[in-house]
């Protein structure tokens, strides 16, 4: 899919996926849990760049993410935007 042709759940996950990765990774505190935050926001962004995310894996991967960097309130608002995004995939696509 390209441009015109890109579901906009697509396009949303891969921008709030992207966020989330660069305020993770300009965050000066180490946590137990950032390596499975790290690796999960890349498997959200590899499945945003297929175009085809499966929902299953999407909250799989979020709870995952939620609960690795859910404690930390600066990531806070980016975590929402990937909640916000994932959740897009329980409903139809926009038109």
């Amino acid at each position: 899919m390209t441009g015109s042709d890109e579901d906009p759940r697509v396009a949303e996950l891969r921008t709030a996926v992207a966020r989330l990765r660069r305020e993770l990774a300009a965050h000066p505190a180490e946590f137990p849990d950032r390596a499975i935050a790290e690796d999960e926001l890349a498997a959200l962004a590899a499945m945003a760049i297929s175009g085809a995310p499966e929902t299953p894996r999407l909250r799989r991967s979020l709870l995952l993410i939620a609960g690795a960097i859910g404690s930390v309130s600066a990531l806070s608002p980016g975590l929402t935007q990937v909640r916000d995004a994932v959740e897009l995939f329980g409903q139809q696509p926009r038109s």
